[in-house]
């Protein structure tokens, strides 16, 4: 496929790796890259010599285009953005704020921006302030989140702004990408899904607890804190289902939460650790190479035109 994805960005499918907060590292940003989507090393809460390091290892992993998602609610935010205008990678995706004011500087380093938005009025806000392209994102997806479905967000999008919009949230396999371009998308981004790839270095119990995964497992917390999020339910989400239903202080949610997505990752603590995942998780099946994942959102698409063409004439 060709879209205006791929030309902006030079890469060979119109796909873009989410940038999990340590699930996105360098080995699976170039994995992603080296199977023709684009592959993103997530800045997350990192400090900005993390970031450097990671980059630099990326580099030495493929020689494709590849980029960093740098979580502008993040205390290192600044030093991050500075790090990544120094060692110029193809793209930067943000997430968790506005990032107009990087804008010029990594135009003038020749970054392409990519910002995740969650509205059609923040997507309209980044087209005017020089963005490549916006990432609008679906309530579907894991993590943080907004409040408009994929379905709903997409299109309205598309119709608001004249750079390419990539679909994200919920996005599973192939049927689901052929939706993201009938509604209007240039590309699609996609998160649970690689989590589940032979070399994503998250924990195997991490792995294994997506694979295990029902429909109504992903659930969401910390509506009432103003930034919710999105994991597969444990012990974790109850408990902060229980503070949020008795009106704790916002000190003692937020508090709960650090250091959940590590020790899920790192250790492998599926009952108090954060489990970040959509709601495509209980679509996957199977850990495969990036590279397959990749293609089986692609090859067949026009199997699954030809079905809905069959079914709209009967």
């Amino acid at each position: 496929m060709n879209t205006r994805l791929c030309e902006l960005l030079g890469i060979e499918y119109p796909i873009i790796q989410g940038g999990m907060a340590w699930v996105a590292t360098a080995e699976l940003a170039a994995a992603v890259s080296n199977g023709g989507g684009l592959g993103l090393i997530a800045a997350g809460g990192a400090p900005a010599d993390v970031v450097r390091e990671q980059i630099r290892k990326c580099r030495t992993m493929t020689d494709k285009p590849f980029g960093v998602n740098v979580m502008l609610m993040s205390p290192f935010a600044e030093e991050v953005m500075q790090v990544v205008i120094e060692e110029k990678p193809a793209v930067v995706a943000t997430g968790a704020g506005n990032p107009g004011k990087y804008i010029p500087a990594l135009k003038e380093a020749g970054i392409k921006i990519l910002p995740v938005i969650a509205s059609v009025a923040m997507a309209m806000k980044m087209e005017k302030s020089g963005a490549d392209a916006v990432i609008a994102e679906g309530t579907e997806a894991g993590g943080h989140i907004g409040e408009i479905t994929t379905m709903c967000l997409v299109p309205q999008v598309v119709d608001a702004v004249s750079i390419p919009v990539v679909a994200a949230g919920g996005i599973a396999d192939k049927r689901g990408a052929v939706a993201a371009f009938a509604l209007g998308a240039d590309g699609i981004q996609v998160g649970t899904r690689f989590i589940c790839s032979t070399e994503c270095i998250a924990h195997e119990n991490y792995k294994n607890a997506v694979l295990k995964a029902k429909d109504r497992d992903a659930v969401v917390t910390g509506r009432s804190t103003g930034a919710p999020v999105r994991a597969l339910k444990n012990k974790l989400t109850k408990e902060y289902e229980r503070l949020e239903k008795e009106r704790a202080p916002f000190e003692e949610i937020e508090a709960l939460g650090v250091g959940g997505l590590r020790r899920a990752f790192e250790e492998g603590d599926v009952q108090t650790g954060s489990l970040m995942a959509g709601q495509s998780a209980a679509m996957v099946h199977e850990i495969e190479p990036c590279a397959d994942i990749i293609r089986s959102y692609f090859d067949g698409t026009e199997d699954v035109i030809k079905e809905i063409e069959s079914k709209l004439n009967k």
